[in-house]
Order: structure tokens, then C-alpha cells, then sequence
């Protein structure tokens, strides 16, 4: 049998790992698969260890099931939340790749499966930005802050619903932002190649404009790196907020 201090944390241990577990599951650069299974294992651990002793969670074991659906539903909802801009953008380097006649050439991406080069590069710009500006350390804090805002049982699960199709369809809006530099040459470029194929009919557009599409969308793409980087520092900010936001949705 446990000691009678022990039992007094071990529901506390349990919610917060739980918690904890979905969350990390999600969040940016923890969620990897090229981090071994036992560093992800380690820093949970640790993280619900730390957070026990200071939340005091009881629970009957009737409501226990009802109590977990919340938890599973809430982690996943702030976990979508944390990584939808690493989502945005990795759309944002697909929609760039097919508009440039690039998305044949796809490798294997842990993360997410079938990748363009294109999407890898920018998903990498976002995740080293995302561990400059130590957006990851407010991510864990707003974690550890619901503990003490959203105790287990308390949470509203229909505005967390509510607030997961709002943020699914802010993804595409996202997507479109981080990619309307390059996607709106490539478009006009489109448009001025249409014409002279008019013009000239025995001319051969295709080979005439896919090396030109693959220059001007790398140099469009050079030239929209400060404009993508701006926009995923604000796109942080958001984050933060709406993790927040949905805190407060939860609650009540």
C-alpha cells in the first residue's frame, strides 16, 4: 500500500500527467519524433512530479470518466492551438510547391509524413524561431497556469468545441497569409504567360515557363523571408493569447 501522503498527490499526479501527456503530444519541437521517446517520457514525468504538491485535486470515482474525456478534450484542444501555426505553415510550403510545379519532388517528413522541400524549409524557420523568442517557455507556463484556472471537472466542453472549429478554420487563413507573396507572382506570372501563349500559339509555354516559375518563386521567396518571419513572431503572440482565450472559455 502507499503511504497516506503519497495517496493524498497521486489523483493531483495523475490529472496533471494526463494533462500534461496530451499537451506535449502537440506542442511544437517536444512532439517530434526525432526526440527519443525517453526524453518526452523524462520531461513530463518531471513536469507533473514538480506540479503535484501544488494542486489539490479530488475526485470521486464516479465522475473519474467524465473527468478524463474533459482532460483528453481540453489537452487537445490547447495542443492543436500551440502548434497551428507550425500546420499553417507547412501548408503554406505545399500550396507554394504545387504552385511552383514542385510537389512531385516529395521526400519523407517525420512529422507529418510526405513533405515538400519547400514546406520543410519554412517548418524549420518556424520552429527555430518558435525556440528564439522562447515562445516555448510561455507555452509551458500558460500549461501550468491552467492547473490553478481549470481544475479537473470544471471545464465546458461545449466552448472548447466551439473554439476548435473557429481555430481548424483559421488555419487555412493562416496558410494563405504565409504564402500570398510567392502564390500571387506565380499567379500574375501565370496570367503574362497566358497572354503570349495567345500571341503565339506554336510557342512552347511549358518549357519555356517552368524554369522560370522555379527562379521566380526562389527569388520571391528570398524576398518574402522578412515578411514570413514578421508574420510568424505576430503569429506567436496569437498563440499565446489564444490559448489564453480558450482558458477563459473553459472556465466559464
Amino acid at each position: 500500500m502507499f503511504p497516506d501522503f503519497l495517496m493524498d498527490y497521486l489523483p493531483s499526479f495523475l490529472f496533471i500527467f494526463l494533462r500534461t501527456s496530451i499537451f506535449m503530444s502537440f506542442m511544437p519541437f517536444f512532439s517530434s519524433k526525432n526526440l527519443p521517446l525517453q526524453f518526452k517520457v523524462g520531461i513530463i514525468l518531471s513536469f507533473s512530479i514538480a506540479l503535484s504538491p501544488l494542486f489539490k485535486i479530488k475526485v470521486s470515482f464516479a465522475d473519474l470518466p467524465f473527468f478524463i474525456v474533459q482532460e483528453v478534450l481540453f489537452g487537445v484542444v490547447i495542443g492543436m492551438a500551440a502548434r497551428a501555426i507550425f500546420i499553417a505553415i507547412e501548408m503554406a510550403g505545399q500550396l507554394i510547391s504545387n504552385v511552383m510545379g514542385l510537389s512531385i519532388a516529395t521526400s519523407f517528413n517525420p512529422e507529418i509524413g510526405q513533405s515538400t522541400e519547400i514546406a520543410r524549409f519554412y517548418s524549420l524557420t518556424a520552429m527555430l524561431l518558435f525556440l528564439i523568442v522562447d515562445a516555448h517557455h510561455e507555452v509551458i507556463y500558460i500549461l501550468a497556469k491552467s492547473y490553478e484556472v481549470l481544475k479537473p471537472g470544471h471545464i465546458l466542453t461545449d466552448n472548447l468545441i466551439d473554439r476548435a472549429i473557429v481555430g481548424g478554420s483559421n488555419l487555412f487563413i493562416l496558410a494563405l497569409k504565409f504564402s500570398v507573396p510567392v502564390v500571387l507572382i506565380l499567379f500574375i506570372l501565370n496570367i503574362i504567360l497566358g497572354f503570349l501563349y495567345k500571341a503565339a500559339p506554336q510557342m512552347n509555354v511549358f518549357f519555356i515557363g517552368y524554369p522560370i516559375f522555379i527562379f521566380l518563386g526562389f527569388f520571391s521567396m528570398l524576398l518574402s523571408l522578412p515578411f514570413v518571419i514578421n508574420a510568424l513572431l505576430d503569429s506567436f503572440v496569437l498563440v499565446r493569447e489564444e490559448i489564453s482565450r480558450i482558458l477563459s472559455l473553459s472556465g466559464g
